[in-house]
């Protein structure tokens, strides 16, 4: 069987911290936000509860490239920078990318950011160097509340296909049916004592 290599992030522990943000800037010398993002969802206000009190509920989101099955951003690449490995992992070659930017709009996720020092786009690499050599991601690894989970989605026996099965992890816009490789384990509901 073929790996598949992806995400799983328990919404239910992640605090929101950007511990991720930072990893991702560390491992990848990237701008924050620029290989993986935080957003608060909650109500109409970024940063505010939705519902009444005291039925109130809000979450963090960590959204970085979802490594789709078909990348719509390598479909819009006019120069074939953006292409997919075998284990699913969706790259962008920085020598043929010439900063024409046509993925961005094309990307659902917004996951794809362009660095204008560079004159190229860069996104989430799913640290796939530090796969080859059998570690985790490193946003995984720095991850303190542990919410993050790395590993092979396509494997019924890993961590990580075992969490999406007895969490009933969902994939941000299924309807797209692009195939994200980065999956979510919902908050659990908030009960009153």
């Amino acid at each position: 069987m073929a790996k598949k290599y992806g995400l799983v992030i328990d919404l239910e522990r992640c605090t929101g911290c950007q511990t991720c943000t930072i990893a991702c800037k560390v491992e990848s010398s990237m701008e924050i936000g620029s290989g993986m993002r935080v957003e608060t969802v909650g109500g109409p206000h970024r940063d505010t509860p939705a519902g009444r009190y005291p039925d109130l509920s809000m979450y963090y989101l960590p959204i970085a490239c979802m490594h789709c099955d078909q990348p719509l951003c390598r479909d819009a690449c006019p120069t074939e920078a953006i292409y997919q490995r075998s284990d699913g992992i969706v790259l962008i070659d920085e020598e043929k990318c010439n900063g024409c930017q046509e993925c961005l709009p094309a990307c659902p996720y917004q996951a794809l950011v362009y660095d204008p020092e560079r004159d190229v786009v860069r996104k989430c690499s799913l640290c796939f160097e530090r796969l080859d050599q059998g570690f985790e991601p490193f946003c995984a690894l720095c991850c303190g509340d542990q919410a993050i989970f790395g590993g092979d989605v396509a494997d019924p026996e890993s961590q990580v296909s075992q969490l999406i099965a007895q969490r009933n992890a969902y994939i941000l816009k299924p309807e797209l049916a692009t195939g994200p490789a980065i999956h979510y384990c919902p908050p659990k509901p908030r009960r009153r004592a």
